[in-house]
């Protein structure tokens, strides 16, 4: 038993609910369980209820044992002082709330229907790839695809609170906001922190100062990010070291150390040497890239923005002083399409809710639809229980409800989960 599954219980008043009693023998009849409270204090505020012939208002409180409200100190915690009932598997403990009159409790151990708590046993102690996977499939798909919806609306939420983040850290400035996190998510999963940490020690006002030579550009990208120390025998990575000196006693930069980056067990095309230049040139190419992003009206146009080809020194290396086949290198569009979903639709869903402008956040939602489903082992799992998404929408909420809800087996708090437990 999971006083989750008695916050169910309460909420969809899932137990024998006729001639009720508190555990003092007084008549109890519920005429509003009350609101679910996600916060601090009790778990449901505003119940209305009769307890005898009093009409009593105020809040409800779920414990398993009546001695959890002495075990989370709710006695010393005014915000507790209006409940009204405690609900409880088991009365353990007699419990008196500040005046020293006894709340009324409700004891539900005898009242839960006993093929509901089977149901709910097997759903949190299977070994399954989802808690549901037997029964998946007689949730209606309107039901589904519903539930889905919400699910991706609340990943991408999560997803601005990176946004939020390097807002409040670049006091408003949403050109940097923009410009660290499009070169936080350059460097993937693996350097995303080291990325991160180089956007941050290198103001996109001081790279602006040099928009208009290449050279420099990548003499600060891989000077700061501590790429430029040792001895090359190639002339380009030369001259950026020599570049990179004079900038750095200039503007009195301190570089990171190179041991952050990591390129073992990656296929070249994602050395971080390899996105560095990439990134370069994306800046040389064209700035206010936070006003592009906003404006596009499509994929087709927010993909253009990044389409991006490495020619010179940068053709024939995949990291310096090691000279490879030749090669015209350009971003690949499964990156570029990374990149919008990862960095692009949070910054403009983000850029909606800060302005409440919801043109914006209709524009991410939309974003997410015109992209492709992505490929991954979560996807594929989904697949085999046959369900295909449709776009990245989708295979974006499938990728949150899998890790959020199935792994973390928080099926009451999943709509399918309640619905098959229905």
């Amino acid at each position: 038993m999971t006083e989750d599954f008695l916050h169910y219980a309460w909420r969809y008043q899932h137990f024998n609910s006729n001639h009720l009693q508190t555990t003092q023998g007084q008549n109890l009849t519920i005429l509003a369980i009350g609101e679910h409270n996600r916060h601090a204090g009790p778990d449901f505020l505003n119940a209305r209820l009769w307890i005898e012939d009093t009409y009593w208002a105020g809040n409800v409180e779920v414990h398993l044992k009546a001695s959890d409200w002495l075990l989370h100190r709710h006695e010393k915690d005014p915000a507790y002082a209006n409940v009204i009932l405690h609900v409880v598997l088991d009365e353990d403990q007699v419990i008196y709330d500040p005046n020293g009159e006894r709340i009324p409790c409700l004891e539900l151990r005898r009242l839960l229907d006993p093929q509901l708590c089977s149901a709910y046993y097997r759903m949190l102690n299977n070994n399954l790839w989802i808690p549901c996977q037997n029964h998946w499939r007689e949730v209606k798909t309107l039901s589904v695809k519903l539930w889905l919806e919400r699910v991706m609306v609340e990943r991408l939420e999560g997803k601005t609170e990176i946004v939020k983040r390097f807002l409040e850290f670049n006091q408003g400035d949403w050109e940097e906001v923009c410009y660290q996190l499009l070169l936080r998510n350059f460097g993937l999963s693996v350097n995303l922190d080291p990325c991160e940490q180089l956007a941050r020690s290198l103001p996109l006002k001081l790279i602006g100062r040099h928009r208009d030579n290449l050279l420099q550009i990548e003499a600060l990208l891989f000077g700061q990010a501590g790429l430029l120390e040792p001895d090359f025998v190639e002339k380009y990575p030369q001259q950026l070291q020599s570049e990179y000196r004079f900038l750095r006693q200039k503007y009195g930069l301190e570089p990171m150390a190179a041991s952050n980056w990591k390129f073992l067990r990656m296929r070249p095309a994602n050395f971080p040497t390899m996105r560095l230049a990439q990134f370069a040139v994306l800046l040389y190419q064209g700035s206010n890239l936070f006003s592009k992003i906003l404006a596009a009206q499509d994929i087709e146009e927010l993909a253009h923005l990044f389409r991006v080809t490495l020619h010179g020194y940068w053709s024939e290396h995949y990291t310096f002083d090691k000279p490879s086949t030749r090669k015209l290198k350009h971003l690949g569009t499964s990156f570029i399409e990374l990149l919008i979903l990862n960095a692009c639709i949070p910054l403009v869903f983000y850029y909606g809710m800060y302005t409440q402008d919801t043109k914006y956040c209709d524009k991410a939602l939309r974003f997410l639809q015109e992209l492709p489903p992505e490929a991954n082992h979560i996807i594929d799992g989904w697949k085999k229980l046959g369900f295909e998404p449709e776009d990245a929408g989708q295979s974006q909420a499938l990728i949150h409800l899998k890790r959020m809800y199935c792994d973390q087996r928080q099926c009451l708090h999943c709509a399918v989960g309640a619905a098959i437990l229905k």
